[in-house]
């Protein structure tokens, strides 16, 4: 955290050697200019997918020891260079026989070793915290967090999950396709055959991905819009998501569809939980904000009334003042919530446990795209017309 929050630049090799714990929590912050400034994002922006500095290995070695039987006379080319060298995997370039191009990725062992001791040695930390700070358990809750990065990279570890993964967002995405089209969106072919665990093979998507357009200036608001539409189906009228879908981990193709990577962490969203905040943002959307202020108590059992619930408009009120005309670029959505989760929990009671920072972190994500590239738009405005459609289409 002192890396990521000082002044100077970011030692981005120092955070990569701290563990793959450390570069996941400061992906989280790659994508927040409005919290560490512009500079500072781009350097952590390397930890996405450009993470040429992460020591790479030896893929034959690892086919040697953990590939299925016979793999590489699957093969007529596989490239010995990296095509990249993230913060769990590695991915090479390769050909099959049958005229396939596609990618081999595997587990990077040095990492993924270490990781659940990183993850245990943090938590014993911070229940120390927590013991002398006992409300960051309701508002910042870093145990959260913590819970939340360790079960979606723990997951990532096993490259089966990835095929799983998107064969679940795949099925919903044909449950939903009669009154909610998701036409832009498609997902890797897999070679089952040829994965397990340790390796999976997959197709080369031939294009540019999220963070591709943000770097070169290439990614429009409308594409952004679509992208919103698509994901923020799955976040708020499914509630069942990819749970790590930073710009690293979208393509679009050359036919300028959405290709989600990386899907071993699917992330999960009680109804309760992801239909309350669709409720809640849907009034702000319309500028009813005295009904966004009481949807927003559905995450409380509290019976919030009288002088409780006068105090809790009161300070809603002065939280959103302004809001519906101000652009993401001079105030930006996740500095709003977390000022709301604040006040709902001190004042409504409100639990925003573990099962709602799933949904946090993707609006952090969507947020930060915004900001990166189209500072100027009044995000909520835009948002309406997809929640009316979320809303109209999706069983609310």
């Amino acid at each position: 955290m002192r890396q990521i929050l000082r002044k100077k630049p970011a030692d981005t090799d120092w955070i990569q050697k701290q563990g793959l714990l450390a570069v996941k929590l400061a992906q989280i912050f790659a994508l927040r200019p409005d919290i560490i400034g512009d500079e500072k994002c781009q350097q952590l922006q390397i930890l996405y997918q450009h993470a040429a500095s992460i020591p790479s290995e030896n893929l034959h070695k690892t086919i040697e020891e953990k590939a299925p039987k016979d793999f590489k006379d699957n093969f007529s080319y596989i490239d010995d260079q990296p095509l990249a060298s993230a913060s769990v995997g590695q991915v090479h370039r390769a050909t099959l026989k049958n005229g396939d191009e596609v990618v081999i990725k595997f587990i990077k062992s040095s990492n993924a070793e270490t990781f659940e001791k990183e993850v245990k040695k943090m938590k014993r930390w911070l229940r120390i915290l927590l013991i002398f700070t006992p409300k960051l358990r309701k508002v910042g809750n870093p145990m959260a967090l913590l819970n939340h990065v360790s079960d979606y990279t723990i997951r990532e570890l096993n490259l089966t999950n990835e095929i799983k993964g998107a064969k679940e967002l795949m099925e919903i995405k044909k449950e939903v396709s009669k009154d909610f089209s998701m036409e832009l969106l498609r997902f890797p072919k897999y070679y089952e055959k040829l994965s397990n665990k340790d390796i999976l093979v997959s197709e080369f998507v031939t294009g540019e991905s999220l963070e591709d357009g943000i770097m070169n200036k290439s990614l429009s608001w409308e594409k952004l819009l679509e992208f919103f539409r698509i994901h923020g189906a799955f976040i708020f009228g499914i509630g069942v998501f990819h749970g790590d879908l930073h710009p690293g981990n979208c393509i679009i193709d050359s036919k300028g569809r959405f290709v989600f990577i990386d899907n071993g962490a699917i992330c999960y969203a009680p109804t309760h939980v992801h239909k309350t905040l669709f409720k809640f943002f849907e009034h702000l959307s319309k500028q009813e904000m005295n009904e966004a202020y009481h949807a927003l108590l559905g995450m409380t059992n509290f019976d919030v009334k009288g002088k409780r619930l006068e105090k809790y408009i009161q300070e809603m009120t002065k939280i959103y003042d302004g809001f519906e005309t101000k652009p993401v670029g001079e105030q930006s959505l996740t500095r709003i919530m977390m000022k709301t989760v604040k006040t709902a929990v001190n004042v409504a009671k409100a639990e925003f446990g573990e099962e709602a920072f799933p949904i946090i972190r993707a609006l952090m994500y969507l947020d930060g795209l915004v900001i990166r590239t189209h500072p100027e738009v009044v995000l909520i405005k835009s948002m309406e017309p997809y929640l009316i459609e979320f809303k109209n289409n999706l069983n609310f």
